[in-house]
């Protein structure tokens, strides 16, 4: 699974081929997120603060998300996006 993102501890992945919706995954330490890119929607458990960051992530790179998982669905290379700083 490629890493798209890596910030504070949090890395933000996307699976070849996945399953609609389109969404991310995000991990931190031993947890994992399933984050929908059109609404933010999260199935999972994440810290508070993490989940906060992530969120805020999503809200500044939801068209370069959407991109992104368009290469993947197509198994084309995918670039990385810019982490939180």
């Amino acid at each position: 699974m490629p890493v798209v993102s890596r910030f504070f501890g949090i890395s933000i992945m996307l699976y070849y081929r996945d399953h609609e919706p389109p969404h991310f995954h995000a991990r931190y330490g031993d947890q994992e997120v399933t984050i929908g890119i059109a609404d933010g929607r999260v199935a999972g458990h994440f810290s508070r603060q993490a989940l906060v960051m992530v969120h805020e992530w999503w809200d500044l790179h939801r068209d370069e998300l959407m991109a992104t998982w368009e290469l993947a669905r197509a198994r084309l290379p995918l670039e990385p996006i810019e982490p939180l700083e």
